[in-house]
């Protein structure tokens, strides 16, 4: 069983940086494709990024492509996400979820096995 725990989130005004983090516990997640995902509320869960376990290939929502990082340390068992330009439209509860090491599909949520509990972000304009 793996725990992935989710940090970083707060208010920020627009054009701010901030970088979340997912701290994984239980089992090691190198082998694991790591992903983050936002929900806004009333809106379903969106795709934000995903990185593969090598770190070698990493997929992004185009609403977020050149502005948003995803990274992995295996060594620190940890996945951030670096984001950048933050604008209004980014507020949501940002998710990290932890699949197979091949997944097809890496923007769908049932692609994914394991779920932090989220962590907030607003910005404000």
């Amino acid at each position: 069983q793996v725990q992935l725990v989710e940090s970083g989130g707060g208010l920020v005004q627009a054009g701010d940086s901030l970088r979340l983090s997912c701290a994984a516990s239980g089992r090691t997640v190198s082998s694991y494709t790591m992903g983050w995902f936002r929900q806004a509320p009333g809106k379903e869960r969106d795709f934000v990024a995903a990185i593969v376990w090598s770190g070698g290939i990493t997929y992004y929502a185009d609403s977020v492509k050149g502005r948003f990082t995803i990274s992995r340390d295996n060594a620190q068992n940890t996945v951030y996400l670096q984001m950048n330009s933050l604008k209004p439209e980014d507020t949501a509860v940002y998710y990290c979820a932890g699949g197979p090491p091949f997944i097809r599909s890496w923007s769908l949520t049932s692609a994914y096995d394991y779920w932090g509990q989220g962590t907030q972000l607003t910005v404000s304009s």
